[in-house]
């Protein structure tokens, strides 16, 4: 073998000495950052050589390019470009309600300069310098909006409430005899609070379509689904044909139009349409009532009378009678009302016995011992006025109201129909006479009011003919039409009251038997005030009636309370009549 030499067995001798070198992680790491911040640097400076400019080239605004300008000139390109968007009415939608509203009136404004410097901002940065060396786009910055909060805020909730639906639910009702169904309507309601934002963030708005608002959306609970099942199934079978009831033995129809009035489909709780029946209402329908009272017998109150002494008598006690109860009623009608024939739609209702409640034993626990008030009209003897005035005062005759009861002139009367006994006679209607049902039948509304004028009780609906008629005492008179006026008073004396009606053919005369609450009252008639005089007019045709001409004016009574001789209450009762016409038939 070889021998080295001295020269190399050196060499080797301190390579053996020598440890080997080895790089800890810190050492490499070091390295690299110090390559990897040279390399960043490197391309920030590149960067920053391609985009010296105030706003890096490609930058653009909402479509605008500001890129390479200087502020000055983008601000101007902005306010030039998208100054008029800015200014533009904005298309709002809101479901289904589309408007314009001024940004203005929005508290809507685009600040340029603070848009500038945004975008100036946004490409200063090393990472938005370098980052376009290798990007490909053109970056769009957001417009600066500023919002008057408090402005937007009132605007948004006038045009929510003008934009606002309510829930409806899905429906059923009746017209004419017919069913019919009410779609469903699902109700929105502008969301103000998140509007805020979307306004801020679409404006300005470049594009021909309005500007979507959110909205809360509340669904109805009876949906289309479920209000074409209950038109099918129990809406229209409801009223396809009559349904019959039997009372001890006796015969009640009940017509499909009579059924439409008083039934509807109501919502059971379930989000389900079930048929309900307003029983009251129909047991108070003259067309149901009649028949009623002629099948089932009602209880018969007590006659009374006063004596020779002015004191209460009873003249023909009182006798017992049957009922049928809303109860009763209802558990009779739904049932049949899916049938489908007369056999099928036939069915029995139960009746019970009912005791009057005015008998000689009650007349002197209920208060009635003396005559509270009475008047007296008198009229022109005419046929229809006999019949009609008769007709009135006989269902009228006998009436109890009890304490806090109310009494209806209209419900006690009935409609004023053939079929309940009245004819053909004259009204009063838009200002001039005319031919109709029941034509007569004011003169005992006036005698009703004036009998409770004086009786002190509290009136609560009332109604003057139009113009004055001479009969009758100025501003204490009253008459009434079916569905559109009645005459009601509340008895808020404390006691029953029990009225009595006679006619004659040529008067009727109204009396009120209770016990006084008052000593006297008292009527005290002011002056006629803004005086009006009449037209002339010519009239034509067979309800064509002459008319003789009277001025209109306005006249004030007082209702005075007297007890122990002093005044201790006072009402005004103010009424305007307007000028009768002369009118001459050609």
């Amino acid at each position: 073998m070889r021998r080295a030499s001295r020269k190399d067995t050196g060499a080797a001798a301190a390579n053996r000495a020598a440890p080997a070198r080895r790089w800890s992680a810190p050492v490499v790491a070091g390295v690299a950052g110090g390559a990897a911040a040279l390399g960043f640097g490197g391309l920030y400076a590149a960067g920053l050589l391609l985009t010296g400019e105030e706003v890096a080239s490609g930058t653009k605004v909402r479509g605008v390019d500001i890129g390479g300008l200087s502020r000055a000139e983008a601000g101007r390109r902005l306010d030039r470009e998208l100054g008029p968007a800015a200014a533009a009415p904005l298309g709002l939608r809101v479901g289904d309600h589309a408007e314009q509203a001024e940004p203005a009136a929005l508290g809507l404004s685009l600040d340029t300069a603070a848009t500038v410097a945004r975008a100036a901002r946004s490409g200063s940065g090393p990472v938005s310098v370098i980052g376009r060396l290798f990007a490909s786009g053109d970056p769009d910055v957001r417009p600066v909006i500023r919002l008057d909060e408090e402005k937007a805020r009132a605007a948004l909730e006038g045009i929510g409430e003008k934009a606002g639906r309510e829930v409806r639910e899905g429906a059923v009702t009746f017209e004419k005899g017919k069913a019919k169904a009410v779609p469903p309507v699902t109700g929105t309601a502008l969301d103000v609070d998140r509007s805020l934002g979307v306004l801020r963030e679409a404006h300005p708005r470049t594009g021909g379509d309005p500007l979507d608002l959110p909205v809360h959306r509340t669904q109805p609970r009876i949906g289309q689904q479920e209000t074409d099942r209950a038109l099918k199934e129990l809406a229209e079978p409801a009223v396809s044909a009559p349904v019959t009831l039997t009372a001890d033995g006796e015969r009640i129809p009940v017509g499909p139009a009579l059924l439409a009035r008083h039934l509807s489909l109501k919502d059971d709780g379930s989000g389900r349409l079930a048929p309900a029946l307003d029983a009251k209402a129909l047991l108070a329908d003259p067309a149901f009532a009649d028949p009623l009272r002629r099948a089932v017998p009602r209880p018969a109150e007590a006659k009374l009378r006063l004596d020779g002494s002015g004191q209460v008598a009873v003249a023909e006690e009182g006798r017992a009678g049957r009922q049928i109860t809303e109860q009763a009623l209802t558990a009779a009608v739904l049932p049949l009302l899916k049938g489908s024939g007369p056999a099928a739609r036939t069915g029995e209702v139960a009746t019970e016995p009912v005791r009057p409640r005015l008998t000689r034993d009650t007349v002197r626990q209920l208060g009635i011992k003396e005559k509270t008030s009475s008047f007296t009209v008198r009229f022109e003897p005419a046929a229809y006025r006999t019949t009609n005035i008769g007709r009135a005062a006989e269902l009228i005759d006998g009436s109890l109201v009890l304490p806090d009861e109310t009494w209806s002139f209209n419900r006690t009367v009935g409609e004023r129909t053939k079929e309940n006994g009245f004819v053909d006679g004259l009204i009063i209607n838009n200002g001039r006479y005319e031919k109709a049902s029941g034509g007569g039948v004011s003169a005992v509304a006036t005698t009703v009011f004036n009998a409770m004028f004086f009786a002190g009780v509290k009136p609560v609906e009332y109604g003057a003919h139009s113009f004055y008629i001479e009969r009758y005492p100025e501003g204490r008179e009253a008459t009434v039409a079916w569905g559109s006026l009645d005459l009601r008073f509340a008895n808020d004396s404390g006691k029953a009251l029990y009225i009595q009606a006679e006619a004659t053919d040529t008067s009727i005369t109204i009396t009120f038997l209770g016990t006084k609450r008052y000593e006297e009252i008292r009527a005290i008639q002011g002056p006629r005030t803004n005086v009006e005089q009449p037209a002339t007019r010519t009239g034509s045709g067979p309800t064509c009636e002459p008319q003789s001409p009277l001025e209109g004016f306005d006249v004030s009574v007082d209702r005075v309370f007297v007890q122990g001789g002093q005044e201790v209450k006072r009402e005004t009762m103010k009424t305007r009549y307007t000028p009768r016409d002369s009118i001459t038939c050609g």
